[in-house]
């Protein structure tokens, strides 16, 4: 369930789509409550507390809880990290719909949202972004042999399939922009739900990050993932990028959570933790947060 970022332009952003109407209210709610933690105190707060909650949303592979029952994720691990070298030991996930990340996180719930979360211009106007740890393009989950030959939103449209996509993914809006009646989108829980529909002929095809779509076929004899593409809004080719968010009064967090992952990406660190969640080379990134909120 990979879910919505920002769009830059000629190749760079976007995921999963907020679902803006509960989340403005939540948000409105929250301002008072997270304004009583001032900025520079909340790194010593949770160095004095020993333990990070970190909001999740259940999205393989960018936060959930695996077999074992122990949470992990790209997010979480890279979380893991981070935190203890500034200081702080142990994360603690908070398990959460992806609707509610951003309200949960400005009620504070949780600390900080670790859920891989696509970096957007209606995002950054709630919360504070680090930079992404990631970019992404979308993957089409359709039946062996793809019948349809859907490789794009545009095939989609023209061979009237019947599509469907994750609950708040960005990809509701990549298939509106291409002319896909919004009210026709078949919406499910995740990608496994998706990779169902698609095997059991109920859809002709699933739509979510690539990394998702790949992954989730893995071990399917009756489905296959597309080729990776970019998904056009307003006329002009998109890629998403995701990253970790943060109360807007929280900035000195933010920049110390960055300080961290700059050192990590050009170290090949941060490459090194993504890449047993299934990320590769090329989709490892130096956007910028900024970049992504305008």
């Amino acid at each position: 369930m990979a879910r919505t970022a920002r769009r830059l332009r000629t190749g760079p952003l976007r995921r999963r789509t907020l679902l803006l109407g509960s989340a403005a209210t939540a948000v409105g709610a929250a301002t008072t409550g997270c304004a009583r933690v001032a900025s520079g105190d909340v790194l010593d707060r949770l160095r004095s507390q020993g333990t990070v909650r970190l909001g999740i949303a259940g999205e393989v592979p960018y936060g959930y809880v695996d077999e074992r029952g122990e949470f992990t994720g790209e997010a979480p691990e890279l979380a893991r990290v981070v935190f203890k070298r500034l200081g702080v030991d142990r994360i603690q996930p908070v398990a959460t719909d992806f609707a509610s990340l951003i309200p949960g996180l400005n009620s504070q719930q949780f600390d900080v949202v670790s859920a891989g979360m696509y970096i957007t211009k209606e995002r950054c106007a709630q919360v504070i972004f680090s930079d992404p740890e990631y970019q992404m393009l979308d993957s089409f989950v359709v039946r062996k042999g793809n019948p349809k030959n859907l490789r794009s939103y545009e095939d989609v449209v023209r061979a009237r399939a019947r599509f469907a996509t994750g609950t708040g993914y960005a990809q509701i809006d990549h298939a509106v922009a291409a002319g896909y009646p919004e009210k026709d989108i078949v919406i499910l829980q995740d990608q496994v739900a998706g990779l169902n529909a698609v095997e059991s002929g109920r859809v002709d095809v699933f739509a979510g990050t690539a990394l998702t779509a790949r992954e989730v076929v893995r071990k399917s004899a009756r489905a296959e993932a597309t080729a990776p593409f970019a998904a056009v809004m307003d006329g002009e080719k998109t890629i998403d990028g995701g990253g970790f968010a943060f109360r807007p009064t929280d900035t000195e967090l933010r920049d110390a959570f960055n300080a961290e992952i700059h050192k990590m990406r050009k170290s090949g660190e941060l490459f090194r933790i993504l890449r047993p969640f299934g990320f590769t080379e090329a989709e490892m990134t130096t956007l910028t947060a900024e970049e992504l909120c305008r």
